[in-house]
């Protein structure tokens, strides 16, 4: 169940989305309360599931990762043994970073971020050696323009 999260808490979300390594006495300075009952709410959205963790984000491209790809796979079929086979296929495959599963002419979208074309090859070859699919069609991307993992939140009153 979804906690109804206040103005306070999405304050502290949005803060937490922006810098995560924010000592407790800043964070709490931020959103207008005192320490204690500010790290009791974060502990809270924690146990709510709402935070589900912290991690350093890496530009990809400062560690070999130079080649984002989108690929769009069409599924062979819609039972539920290639629903399971699909998802152990992608779960091995460390290349993937994102997987989406979509209502439209595609059924499923990942993201793959490999050094190079080379790369991407091998991941294509080891993916449709693992799992049978209607249509594999990959997008390279020329540019990242925009990346964020904060959530466009409402920090204010409704």
């Amino acid at each position: 169940m979804t906690p109804e999260l206040d103005r306070i808490d999405r304050k502290i979300l949005h803060e937490l989305m922006q810098d995560a390594t924010l000592p407790v006495a800043q964070l709490a300075d931020r959103v207008g309360l005192s320490q204690t009952p500010c790290w009791k709410r974060v502990q809270k959205l924690e146990a709510a599931g709402v935070i589900t963790g912290r991690v350093a984000l890496v530009a990809p491209e400062k560690i070999g990762l130079g080649l984002t790809v989108f690929v769009e796979i069409e599924a062979a079929e819609h039972t539920d043994a290639w629903r399971a086979a699909f998802k152990a296929a992608v779960e091995v495959l460390p290349e993937v970073v994102e997987v989406h599963r979509m209502a439209g002419d595609v059924d499923y979208l990942l993201k793959v971020a490999v050094p190079d074309m080379d790369a991407y090859d091998r991941f294509y070859l080891a993916l449709t050696r693992q799992l049978p699919c209607r249509n594999v069609t990959s997008k390279f991307s020329m540019e990242r323009m925009k990346a964020t993992t904060a959530w466009p939140i409402n920090t204010t009153d409704i």
